[in-house]
């Protein structure tokens, strides 16, 4: 269960950034959430299944287990798999993905992703 944690923070804060953005430009949340959420959940869903494995391979050699609060190398795996993920998908589906929305959407996930996993390593 606890190992869970991490996970469901990250979709917690992806449904987030799907709300913030759709109240951002006006739009209605709850009508359309499902449409601009799904290419970053399946996204964040190959983010983890990326973090997992590759820490598996660490974790073979000795060095390092699994942590899914780790920065590196999950943070950054999550977020590179959420961005680059979601923004496939979008073009795929035929949704937006005009430069600035790229920037500002590579951003907020930095924050949200990487943000909590950093506040908690310098906690500890």
């Amino acid at each position: 269960m606890r190992k869970l944690v991490p996970l469901v923070a990250d979709a917690m804060l992806v449904v987030l950034f799907c709300v913030i953005g759709r109240r951002s430009h006006d739009e209605a949340v709850l009508p359309g959430l499902l449409r601009t959420l799904w290419p970053f959940a399946i996204g964040l869903a190959a983010g983890w299944t990326i973090a997992v494995t590759v820490g598996r391979q660490i974790g073979k050699t000795g060095h390092e287990r699994f942590d899914g609060v780790a920065p590196w190398p999950t943070g950054i795996l999550v977020w590179l798999g959420t961005l680059g993920g979601g923004m496939l998908l979008r073009v795929v589906s035929g949704q937006g993905t005009a430069f600035s929305f790229v920037l500002v959407a590579s951003a907020v996930l930095a924050l949200f992703l990487l943000g909590w996993r950093a506040a908690i390593k310098a906690l500890n």
